[in-house]
């Protein structure tokens, strides 16, 4: 029988790596709880007019990239490709907005996108954001910034940039919209078809074409920075005053729309210079108004999204050490049915009381547990044998600087072997 393999653009997230991803997400939750945010779940998959009314149906996702398919019941469902559309409905659909406002929401989920797999970016993948409702002022927008900006310091990460813009409101947007046309409309024979297409619908995705033709055409367009309204253009001055009062440092980068329809005014992309062209580790931004379009009251909204392949790529690449979580603190090694339930008593007692261990349980040689040990990282050793039944004792072995200590069964405690570890 051929061998089954994982679906293209998928991947296994084994026991060697799946550690490293543990001890970001905890950094995650330990950030996201220090600024007041709390976690929400969502279904893995929604009514496709969730993503179709939320993302925009010009956009790549909705157009090209989602998992769609007709239940049983013959409704049209669609694999989340991205979070904060279904967010928005939780929020509108549960009265969110009938709590303490800001709500402050974050979220660690998994993601679907039909799309051509690549170093850091699949078809199944993970995603860390935060969205935050029912907070209008710029002070927002830089607090939000500032979350990716204090977790990328946390790590120890360098080499990461942030790009600012603002994309105005509708009526900034209504004068930008004509001028592109008029740029673009002289050389749409040049576009890709589906820039084309987006000429007439949404010409700012033209901006965020991959294609280097489109961007050649593309490179002396308008700018949006231009056409901002009074409004807007206090707003984005608020957040860059803010910013630069927080000591976050940053770059105007007009180009940036964002690849999803249901930004407005502040956009921003945290991008790595470790990972080529596709450099995008974070990016995010304002979303007022949302809520209506699922059938709410007007909230403001804003938010970011972290691919976390791609987060954990680049700490790779840079070179990031986290501090190792320990596997095991304690192995123990019994010689005889005597031993074992000894060992088996001994080991329930200390992890009741917090500590990590393990026992062997294929009945090996000593030699063959100590080096079952030793691959599996465990701190100490103690053998228990006859000797050690009739003594009540045990002598125990730090893996990790050849130390040995003798002590009564009765006193090997959590407490005690922690001190010893260290």
């Amino acid at each position: 029988m051929a061998q089954i393999s994982a679906p293209k653009g998928t991947q296994d997230i084994l026991p060697r790596d799946s550690g490293r991803w543990l001890q970001v997400e905890n950094i995650i939750r330990e950030l996201c709880a220090q600024y007041g945010f709390r976690e929400i779940r969502t279904p893995v998959f929604e009514h496709t007019e969730v993503f179709v009314r939320g993302v925009g149906e010009t956009t790549d996702v909705v157009t090209k990239e989602m998992y769609t398919f007709e239940d049983k019941g013959g409704r049209s469902v669609t694999l989340r490709p991205e979070g904060t559309a279904g967010i928005v409905r939780a929020f509108v659909e549960n009265g969110l907005f009938n709590e303490a406002l800001p709500t402050k929401l974050y979220y660690l989920i998994q993601c679907f996108r039909y799309e051509k797999p690549q170093k850091g970016r699949l078809r199944e993948f993970h995603q860390f954001g935060v969205e935050l409702f029912g907070a209008p002022d710029p002070i927002t927008d830089a607090t939000v910034i500032s979350l990716p900006y204090r977790l990328f310091q946390k790590v120890g990460l360098r080499g990461i940039s942030l790009e600012l813009n603002s994309i105005g409101c509708k009526e900034c947007r209504g004068k930008y919209r004509e001028a592109l046309i008029s740029y673009f409309e002289k050389d749409q024979e040049k576009l890709c078809p589906t820039c084309r297409e987006r000429l007439e619908k949404n010409p700012m995705r033209i901006l965020d074409c991959k294609s280097e033709i489109c961007r050649e055409v593309a490179k002396d367009a308008p700018l949006i920075t231009d056409y901002l309204c009074g409004d807007c253009e206090a707003h984005f001055t608020a957040v860059k005053d803010y910013l630069t009062t927080m000591g976050i440092e940053y770059k105007v980068n007009p180009r940036i729309v964002r690849g999803l329809d249901y930004y407005n005014r502040t956009v921003f992309e945290f991008v790595s210079d470790q990972i080529g062209a596709q450099g995008t580790v974070c990016g995010g931004g304002r979303y007022d108004g949302m809520t209506e379009q699922f059938g709410g009251a007007p909230q403001p909204g804003i938010g970011f999204a972290m691919g976390m392949e791609r987060f954990m790529l680049v700490l790779e690449q840079a070179g990031v050490e986290l501090p190792a979580e320990r596997s095991c603190d304690l192995f123990l090694i019994p010689l005889g049915d005597n031993a074992c339930k000894e060992a088996v008593k001994l080991t329930a007692r200390l992890l009741d009381e917090g500590a990590k261990v393990q026992y062997d349980l294929l009945r090996r040689s000593v030699k063959a547990q100590m080096k079952y040990a030793d691959k599996i990282g465990a701190a100490c050793t103690a053998v228990l044998g006859d000797s050690e039944l009739e003594e009540g004792t045990v002598t125990v072995k730090n893996m990790l600087n050849g130390n040995q200590e003798k002590i009564a069964l009765s006193a090997l405690n959590s407490k005690w072997l922690e001190e010893f570890i260290k």
